[in-house]
């Protein structure tokens, strides 16, 4: 009987859910962006905000809308939920077709059936085909000439990193290394385990990124909180919601950053040479909070999880306080937005694309489910100058979402392709954008 009570009970919990619509943002979005976002008091609800894109897919002949003075065309499709790009010296884009683990751990109680359902809403929850996907286009003309698995059987691979004749990849759970001598379209050699890397049963933030050094001989990883805001206990989050730095030729791996809860992106910004993340924030502080970010990352550096977010702002839902702990932390250089969810980040160095870009950010922003209205679900630059943001950020590619709301892509991962065009990987349309000038101009010397 108690079961037949509690499968209505929850059905009507999810419908609530879904079409919660009482808590909505009061600031404009641009509140939130730049240096010094607006910070209003939290506005927290009996049930959160839940206020996602349904996923479909691209009509045929449809295309994200390019800014002004940009096109932007298909590059790859067909591909089983893309989120990360790579690419090689030789121009051949590698492409991680992922999803998250098993974790049986993750989604326990009514909470966390609801969150299943939100993300299987927003099509986040296809099985992982853990495999990574290479693309050739030997002439750069933007069409893809072969396509060849290069990697399978892998654990929910996500970042990237090619140091030498060493392909290192970010598993779920392991970095791994991997032979590559410069052209092949496929390797069948087995992965070496370089260090392991926080995963396990619970998992909730299961991405994991990596980047080298410029000399090779250290490697950053990306790893996410297990929870909202400790929920799940601090034990859960030991080298989470951080940076790690890992030395490849022994595996010792050392804290780096931490406070960050949810890094995804990374990259070198080329004129201050800094190390550079993007942040997902926490959630159920109400539409207008707490701002996503884009920030360089100080060794040692503490950024506030879960006691407090922007720098020293508390979060008075994490019991005990420890203001000792909060007095040293950093706030961020520049917000993106409340809940746009930035993922993809890469700084562009290329000769293609105008003049105004150089230098500056591109960023990849999954998309909001706590905030009504949506944000995020679009591709978008902040301009640096001096190895600083220099500018509110600037929409590159949108239309993501069409006017019935309606998910029809979602980007993730960016990357500068060997001709200078920026790829973008979109997980919910399955397939790659390739943007270039809208006239196609002799590159610049």
């Amino acid at each position: 009987m108690r079961a037949m009570i509690a499968t209505p009970l929850i059905a009507a919990l999810v419908s609530l859910t879904l079409t919660a619509c009482g808590e909505k943002a009061t600031l404009p979005e641009e509140a939130g962006l730049g240096p010094q976002p607006t910070l209003p008091p939290p506005n927290t609800t009996l049930l959160p905000t839940v206020h996602i894109a349904p996923a479909k897919s691209w009509p045929a002949g449809a295309t994200p809308t390019a800014a002004n003075g940009l096109a932007v065309k298909m590059y790859a499709n067909e591909l089983d939920h893309p989120r990360w790009l790579y690419v090689l010296p030789n121009g051949d884009v590698l492409v991680a077709e992922t999803n998250a683990p098993p974790r049986p751990e993750d989604g326990k109680g009514i909470k966390g059936w609801v969150m299943k359902r939100v993300m299987k809403r927003a099509g986040a929850a296809v099985p992982s085909a853990n495999r990574i996907t290479l693309l050739r286009d030997a002439d750069g003309d933007g069409v893809v000439e072969s396509r060849s698995i290069f990697l399978n059987g892998l654990n929910s691979p996500f970042g990237m990193a090619l140091v030498g004749h060493d392909l290192y990849i970010a598993n779920t759970d392991a970095i791994l290394r991997f032979p590559y001598q410069g052209s092949e379209t496929e390797i069948k050699a087995a992965g070496v385990k370089v260090a392991d890397l926080p995963a396990g049963p619970l998992n909730h933030h299961w991405t994991k990124n990596v980047i080298a050094n410029h000399d090779g001989t250290r490697l950053y990883v990306t790893v996410g909180s297990n929870s909202n805001v400790g929920e799940n206990g601090m034990d859960k989050e030991v080298n989470r919601a951080a940076i790690l730095e890992v030395d490849p030729a022994t595996g010792q791996t050392r804290l780096f950053a931490s406070g960050l809860r949810n890094p995804n992106g990374l990259a070198w910004q080329p004129q201050s040479g800094e190390l550079w993340t993007v942040v997902n924030e926490r959630d159920e502080l109400g539409s207008d909070l707490v701002p996503d970010y884009l920030t360089s990352v100080k060794d040692g550096g503490f950024y506030g999880w879960p006691d407090s977010y922007y720098g020293q702002h508390v979060d008075d839902r994490v019991k005990p306080p420890r203001p000792e702990l909060v007095a040293t932390a950093i706030a961020p250089d520049y917000a993106l937005g409340a809940h746009v969810a930035p993922l993809g980040l890469v700084f562009y160095q290329g000769n293609l694309l105008p003049d105004f870009y150089n230098n500056g950010a591109f960023i990849g922003e999954h998309g909001s489910w706590n905030r009504k209205p949506r944000s995020g679900y679009k591709v978008v630059f902040v301009p640096f100058s001096d190895g600083r943001p220099a500018g509110m950020p600037v929409d590159v590619l949108s239309g993501f979402v069409n006017a019935d709301g309606d998910a029809l892509g979602r980007p993730v991962g960016v990357a500068v392709d060997k001709t200078g065009a920026l790829l973008v990987a979109d997980d919910v349309g399955n397939t790659l954008w390739r943007v270039t000038p809208a006239v196609t101009a002799a590159a610049r010397p």
